[in-house]
């Protein structure tokens, strides 16, 4: 999370988490892939998350989009809920049955203990004054359980209602410029393919719509009748971010578009990116491993680690005043172009076993500056606050 802007977030994930299951009974596993992220994306920004490979980056940026389904938590796009998870409503339906059911028990057990101290002639006022308590908790019970049903099928109706024209505006570069291209359909089939999901019909606005994104993204009306073989690797790549851009989104999740890439070629399609994002006015969140990537393309900075958003900031700042040990050991990690500095360059290594004790103070995400949130318990919060005023 982060402070309010004047302006609503085009993007908000609340306590996101995305779980995977395997298994039943003793054997069953659960993967937290993502487990209790909470961040917003405002318009225009490019938004980076970064972490390494199996933190949970690309999960969060597909669970967005909806190619999985959350297990907790609620994603808004530009205002509207398009998706929540179910798992926080059951359990909570199950603690509040639990707990009713133990203050009911107690009131009984009351009433039982005063019954023996008196007298026959007292015990019938004895018997209502306990059974109004525990028809009061009965009611508390049953009203509150029927909020949370309520709020269940409404997160169901909003699972289920997909909001075609709001989705429209959110599409996805996938990573794999290669897996992510059918190679049984030409280039004009494979960028056309979201026009005609979304219901356009004429082929004529079709093939003028494939011819003028083709342009945009630096490639050729007559590479519309090639195949994706036929292609580099930077050039499929343009082909994913043409796909991304035909039915004109304002919000595009690109998840690590040049890591299949060659250096030089990553640098065009960054500066594509870039070029698009001023001309078009998108609003783009940037999912990568590379910092100096992400440095140079994002206005704000998520860290990741283990399916937790362990630090979030404005680029500069969090180059400047890294809190959490993770990233102060991912920063650590990125090469400089000085054979001098590289030779006695410390790596920062991460050991959470022995950097934190969540035994007893659990952690959280905390705004310890304005715009600057931090994973961090009570103890470790003070700390870091120190730490910057030195």
């Amino acid at each position: 999370m982060q402070a309010e802007a004047a302006e609503q977030p085009i993007v908000s994930i609340r306590n996101l988490k995305t779980h995977f299951k395997s298994g039943i009974g003793k054997n069953k596993l659960i993967v937290r892939a993502v487990d209790d992220v909470s961040f917003d994306i405002h318009k225009g920004e490019v938004f980076g998350l970064v972490g390494e490979s199996g933190c949970g980056k690309t999960t969060t940026g597909r669970t967005i989009i909806r190619l999985y389904e959350p297990t907790d938590g609620e994603i808004y796009f530009k205002g509207e809920r398009i998706g929540a998870g179910l798992e926080g409503i059951k359990k909570e339906i199950k603690r509040t049955k639990k707990r009713y059911s133990r203050q009911i028990s107690t009131v009984n057990k009351e009433m039982k203990e005063e019954l023996g101290k008196v007298s026959d002639d007292k015990k019938e006022d004895i018997r209502k004054e306990y059974r109004e308590k525990v028809e009061t908790l009965q009611k508390e019970r049953s009203d509150k359980i029927a909020g949370l049903k309520k709020e269940r099928e409404k997160r169901k109706e909003d699972n289920t209602d997909r909001k075609k024209e709001l989705m429209k505006k959110m599409q996805m570069i996938f990573q794999d410029p290669i897996a992510s291209l059918n190679p049984r359909m030409t280039v004009k089939e494979i960028i056309a393919e979201g026009l005609r999901i979304t219901g356009e019909k004429k082929e004529k606005i079709i093939t003028k719509k494939v011819n003028d994104v083709l342009e945009t993204v630096g490639l050729l009306p007559e590479h519309a009748n090639r195949y994706p073989h036929e292609f580099s690797g930077g050039q499929r790549q343009r082909i994913g971010v043409a796909r991304s851009l035909v039915i004109n989104p304002e919000f595009i999740i690109a998840d690590e578009p040049i890591s299949a890439l060659d250096v030089s070629i990553q640098a065009q399609v960054i500066n594509l990116l870039n070029d698009l994002r001023q001309e078009l006015g998108l609003t783009i969140m940037f999912i990568a491993h590379d910092l100096s990537v992400i440095k140079y393309f994002s206005d704000r900075i998520g860290v990741m680690y283990y399916g937790k958003l362990v630090e979030l900031a404005n680029k500069s700042e969090l180059f400047k005043n890294p809190l959490h040990p993770y990233t102060r050991s991912l920063l650590s990690a990125v090469p400089q172009p000085d054979p001098r500095f590289e030779k006695t360059r410390q790596r920062i290594e991460y050991r959470p076993a022995e950097e934190h004790d969540y035994t007893e103070d659990k952690p959280g995400l905390h705004e310890i500056k304005e715009g600057h949130w931090v994973h961090a318990n009570a103890k470790e919060l003070e700390e870091y606050k120190k730490r910057l005023k030195d």
